[in-house]
C-alpha cells in the first residue's frame, strides 16, 4: 500500500494561502476542503472501528525500488470491498502491506482470510502489533519478506497493489505468481490501485494477464486524477491455455 510520489498540495494550504491574500475562495477549493476534511474523518473512524492504527507516510526506509507506505484511502477500500471480487472464500495477498490495513479492512468487511508481506522490519512490526488488537486479526496474517523472495502460496486468488516497488521488482513478483499459478491453474485476479504508467505499459505487453475491469474512484478525490482507479487484470496463460513446460518458466532475478 505504497505511492511513489504524494499528491498535490492539500486544499487546506491552497485555502490559507489565498485567505492571507484576502482573496475569496473559488467554489473547487471549498468543495475539495470538504472531502479532505471527510476523508481525514473517515480514515480515523476506520481505524478506531477497526482498533488498529494505519494513518501517516513513512518513507524511511524507501529506496529507488522500494516506495513510501502510505496506505491505501478507506474510501477507495470501501469501493474495493463492493466490487464482488471477494468473499469468505476467497484469499488475498498484499503486497508492500506496511501497517495492514487493506488485510484487516477487507477481512472485516468481505471475510476473506488475507496474508501481507512486508519487507521493512520496523512498519512490519507496527503491522503484528495491529493484529494483535484488529476485530478482524484472526483472518489475517502477516510476513517478514521482500515480495521477490515470497513463493505464492496456491490457495491465494486474489493479489492486490498500490505501487509498492519498482518494475524491476515487479517482473520478478508476477513470475512468482504465475509459478503459483502453473502448479495450480486457478481463477486468480490482480489488483492494482493508482497505476503508474510504467506499471500500465508493463502490464498490458504480458501475455499470461488479461485485462477484466478497473474500480473508477476520480470521483472520490478532487483533481480529476486519471490515475485514481484499480485495475483489474485476470492471470492465465493465453487464455486458459497449458502453462509453459517448467524448464521454461524462469524468475528473473
Amino acid at each position: 500500500m505504497h505511492r511513489p510520489e504524494q499528491r498535490n498540495m492539500p486544499p487546506q494550504r491552497r485555502a490559507g494561502r489565498a485567505a492571507s491574500r484576502g482573496n475569496t475562495l473559488p467554489y473547487s477549493i471549498i468543495k475539495a476542503m470538504e472531502i479532505d476534511t471527510t476523508m481525514n474523518q473517515k480514515e480515523f473512524q476506520w481505524d478506531k472501528l477497526l482498533r488498529i492504527k494505519t494513518t501517516g507516510r513513512d518513507d524511511s526506509n524507501s529506496d529507488e525500488h522500494h516506495y513510501p507506505y502510505e496506505p491505501t484511502p478507506y474510501c477507495v477500500l470501501e469501493r474495493l470491498a463492493d466490487s464482488g471480487y471477494f468473499g469468505k472464500k476467497n484469499i488475498v495477498l498484499d503486497y508492500g502491506t506496511g501497517k495492514g490495513r487493506v488485510c484487516f479492512y477487507l477481512s472485516y468487511q468481505t471475510r476473506c482470510r488475507s496474508v501481507g508481506i512486508e519487507y521493512d522490519g520496523r512498519v512490519y512490526s507496527s503491522a503484528v502489533g495491529n493484529q494483535e488488537t484488529a476485530v478482524s486479526g484472526q483472518r489475517t496474517d502477516f510476513v517478514p519478506i521482500g515480495a521477490e523472495q515470497y513463493l505464492v502460496p496456491e490457495d491465494v486468488d486474489r493479489c492486490y497493489f498500490f505501487n509498492p516497488f519498482s518494475v524491476e521488482i515487479l517482473k520478478t513478483v508476477l513470475a512468482r505468481i504465475m509459478d503459483s499459478y502453473c502448479r495450480k491453474p486457478r481463477e486468480l485476479f490482480l489488483f492494482f490501485y493508482y497505476p503508474s504508467d510504467e506499471y500500465v505499459g508493463y502490464l498490458m505487453t504480458r501475455d499470461e494477464l488479461m485485462f477484466v475491469d478497473e474500480i473508477d474512484c476520480r470521483d472520490l478525490f478532487p483533481g480529476e486524477d486519471p490515475r485514481e482507479r484499480i485495475l483489474i487484470l485476470e492471470a492465465g496463460w493465453a487464455f486458459h491455455a497449458s502453462c509453459p513446460a517448467q524448464t521454461d518458466r524462469k524468475i528473473p532475478v
